[in-house]
């Protein structure tokens, strides 16, 4: 009862955020004049590399973003990180986003502590580098918490670690978890869907938290281009492109078994990136498949083929 209470508060303000937004959007929108990025994301497409590999392979295979490892950046100096953000520049390379080192689900309060204090080593490094956007993934179950002891407990460490990268300029993106069979899994359902996943970040209360939208989810969830066009462009940190394997039922999906976009038509990529250049979305955009057969390519192969397939589904908008 307290689960589905939860659920009809989040559906009634999220509508309530979607409704005034709607009215804002631009009906006159050109759907080829998009402003967000194709980025490359190796470990998406098990495919590992520093920065500098990523930056050779982003100009190689035409991606226009690249994923800021933490690893990479943390450790360079001043000046170090001065000339690879100047090389970047050079090359008309932006920035992607990345996770950031919290875990912000169950786990001991002094656990959370400890990563929380460590953070600062990670957002210094991304400043430097002119870094904005990381994100996290909200879990969509539980077996000890029900939803709103959950949602409180989300409510308090993601304010926590948003004011902590808000004094890095940092924007902070929550990807909500829409495959029905992970989130029926366990005991306890918890946010799978945009309207809750808005209302969660209503309940933060800052303004640098934001959504990561993902076009598998956004599938899953059953949601339409209209639920994307609800939102504004300051309301979506990062975004992932996805397809979805054939003769399967949307409800019997599995989350780690997808497709690279626009290869089998289930999923409507072409509405889902309508809906983005039409609220002027200027982010990254990467493919996150979990596709054997990618992974287990060359580095080279799966670059060029994700790169072909997102240039592909790109070329929908016209």
């Amino acid at each position: 009862m307290l689960r589905a209470a939860a659920a009809g508060m989040s559906v009634n303000v999220a509508g309530a955020r979607i409704a005034g937004a709607r009215a804002a959007v631009s009906q006159d929108a050109n759907p080829g004049d998009r402003k967000f990025t194709l980025a490359l994301v190796g470990s998406a497409i098990g495919v590992q590399g520093t920065i500098r590999q990523q930056m050779d392979w982003a100009v190689r295979y035409g991606y226009e973003s690249i994923e800021p490892i933490r690893g990479d950046l943390v450790g360079m100096s001043s000046d170090e990180i001065a000339d690879l953000a100047a090389e970047m520049d050079e090359r008309g390379l932006q920035w992607a986003a990345t996770y950031v080192p919290v875990n912000i689900r169950e786990q001991p309060e002094e656990v959370f502590a400890a990563q929380l204090a460590a953070l600062p080593v990670a957002t210094n490094a991304w400043q430097a580098a002119g870094v904005t956007r990381v994100k996290t993934g909200l879990i969509p179950l539980s077996e000890d918490l029900n939803y709103l002891q959950n949602f409180r407990l989300h409510t308090d460490r993601i304010r926590r670690v948003s004011r902590v990268l808000g004094g890095y300029g940092l924007r902070l993106g929550l990807e909500y978890i829409g495959t029905k069979t992970l989130w029926t899994a366990s005991r306890h359902a918890f946010i799978h869907t945009m309207a809750e996943a808005l209302e969660l970040i209503e309940a933060v209360g800052q303004e640098n938290v934001g959504l990561v939208l993902d076009s598998w989810h956004w599938y899953c969830a059953g949601e339409s281009q209209q639920d994307v066009l609800g939102l504004r462009n300051e309301d979506v940190i990062s975004c992932d492109l996805n397809d979805a394997p054939a003769g399967i039922h949307v409800d019997e999906q599995i989350d780690n078994v997808r497709k690279l976009p626009a290869t089998t038509g289930v999923i409507d990529v072409k509405a889902f990136l309508q809906a983005l250049v039409q609220i002027g979305y200027d982010g990254p955009i990467m493919a996150e498949p979990f596709d054997a057969a990618l992974s287990a390519m060359q580095d080279e192969e799966a670059l060029q083929r994700t790169a072909s397939a997102m240039q592909r589904a790109f070329r929908l908008l016209g």
